[in-house]
């Protein structure tokens, strides 16, 4: 890239971040209610991400050859039982995180 373009693109990611920063606080002032859909959206769409990421994650396990699954079973039984004991999300996360590199790469 050139000088210019790195310029641009710089500019461009900057300008990006500001409008993605400071277009809820124009659209929704503090002084007005925010819309009952944008509170619904606000309310359902963190589980929603949550219930994605789960389909993400599990879109190419292959319960009929391999491990069967069992990596990503423990994993995910680990991350359920961390988050009822402590409820803490970065916890039961990076838990299940290294729970299932641990058996991937050393169990199974």
């Amino acid at each position: 890239m050139t000088l210019t373009q790195q310029i641009i693109t710089i500019a461009m990611v900057v300008l990006g971040t500001m409008i993605t920063r400071f277009l809820p606080f124009l659209i929704f002032p503090a002084g007005k209610e925010t819309p009952k859909y944008i509170q619904y959206v606000g309310k359902v769409l963190p589980a929603a991400v949550f219930g994605l990421l789960v389909v993400y994650c599990l879109r190419s396990v292959d319960l009929f050859s391999g491990s069967r699954g069992l990596p990503e079973a423990i994993s995910i039984l680990l991350v359920v039982a961390l988050h009822l004991w402590k409820r803490q999300m970065l916890l039961s996360i990076a838990g299940g995180t290294v729970c299932y590199m641990l058996l991937v790469q050393l169990v199974f």
